[in-house]
């Protein structure tokens, strides 16, 4: 019998960071362009000593809790391992992971070619890939290492993918960072292109001591207005994909629930897993500071199971800090669909965590928006 029965937490996501560089130097990027060198000192690639200690402490953690969970290859790029690493990196995870497990892989989407393919649809491995948009949007952040745009080689492989039978089900999804002073309709159309089932959506990193990227004041609404054209073009379009964000946050403003972190109050269990064997807390947390995404306790799969780490008090309290503690947001009549958005947001030299989201003007714009959508399409009780 299950020992979880006495409440102690679920993996529901593990961020496996198979390599620790990137082939590209995205400006916006959190890991390398935030202040947390970190990176610095992590193995080029997860070795496979690393990577057998992994499988075995995830298959330990799945028969344990008996939840299926989320793995999900990241980086860095995790392409970057190559062909025959990603095989036997893959082949190992599946082995340990049956289905209905999930085996999914974050990538920019340059290196995706036919071998890298192959291999993906060998075992079943999802695949979202990042793109900002139409050419001109995209190549002004999302470059390589000598400043060159890489919209055509993303493309590419995303094309690659769409274009086999067998691994167009793969495609999960594409993944957009928001530009601010971009056209949210023009955006909208460029990924609809793509043939993804599903856009996701995500603001640039910030907190109450550095401003995202776009927003003039913690109380402007830059990125609420953004939203609120994106999600104009979604309920126009008669045959939408999927757009996570907008999905949950309206699932919410009627009644039900997320299904991802980021808005409303369902808790995560997320860890990451470095290219050492190090277990860290979510890496979006380095938006806060350098090694705040690191627990006081140095856990390593190595020596340690998932189920000593879940039942620590240093994990309880990182699951907890999910809840927002600020007074702004218990009182708050949006808070159940907003959640106090993503905690590393919060952040700020004086309260720590304690405060609204730097995105709260932003999150209450669009709430207000759904509300009125959602008044306006309900037939009134008589």
């Amino acid at each position: 019998m299950s020992s979880l029965e006495d409440g102690a937490r679920q993996l529901d996501t593990v961020l496996l960071k198979v390599a620790s560089r990137c082939n590209l130097d995205c400006s916006y990027c959190y890991v390398y362009h935030m202040g947390d060198n970190a990176w610095r000192d992590q193995p080029k690639q997860m070795s496979d000593a690393v990577l057998d200690a992994v499988a075995r402490r995830l298959a330990d953690q799945y028969a344990l809790q008996a939840v299926p969970f989320s793995v999900v290859l990241h980086g860095g790029e995790p392409l970057l391992l190559g062909v025959a690493k990603l095989e036997r990196f893959c082949a190992k995870l599946r082995d340990a992971l049956p289905h209905p497990c999930g085996i999914h892989i974050q990538t920019n989407g340059a290196l995706l070619n036919e071998p890298i393919i192959d291999v993906l649809v060998r075992y079943d491995v999802g695949i979202s890939v990042s793109i900002d948009g139409p050419q001109d949007v995209h190549d002004r952040f999302r470059v390589d290492h000598r400043g060159k745009g890489s919209y055509t080689q993303v493309r590419a492989g995303i094309e690659n993918v769409t274009a086999r039978a067998d691994a167009r089900p793969l495609l999960a999804g594409v993944l957009a960072v928001i530009d601010p002073e971009s056209d949210p309709a023009e955006i909208y159309a460029a990924l609809k292109t793509l043939g993804a089932p599903g856009l996701d959506i995500l603001p640039r990193d910030g907190n109450w001591e550095t401003l995202p990227f776009g927003k003039a004041a913690p109380d402007s609404i830059e990125y609420g207005r953004w939203l609120e054209g994106f999600l104009d073009s979604y309920l126009s379009d008669p045959d939408p994909p999927r757009v996570r964000l907008l999905d949950d946050m309206l699932r919410l403003v009627l009644g039900g629930c997320s299904v991802k972190e980021g808005v409303g109050t369902t808790d995560y269990g997320i860890v990451v897993i470095e290219p050492d064997g190090t277990v860290d807390k979510n890496d979006t947390l380095k938006v806060a500071g350098a090694g705040k995404d690191r627990f006081g306790e140095r856990w390593s799969v190595l020596t340690d199971s998932f189920d000593h780490i879940l039942r620590s008090p240093a994990f309880a309290d990182y699951y907890r800090q999910q809840r927002p503690s600020s007074p702004a947001c218990q009182s708050c009549p949006d808070l159940a669909i907003c959640g106090g958005g993503m905690v590393a947001h919060r952040w700020s030299e004086t309260r720590s965590y304690d405060n609204p989201t730097i995105f709260c003007a932003d999150q209450r714009h669009l709430i207000a928006k759904m509300r009125r959508l959602a008044e306006a399409a309900l037939p009134h009780a008589a």
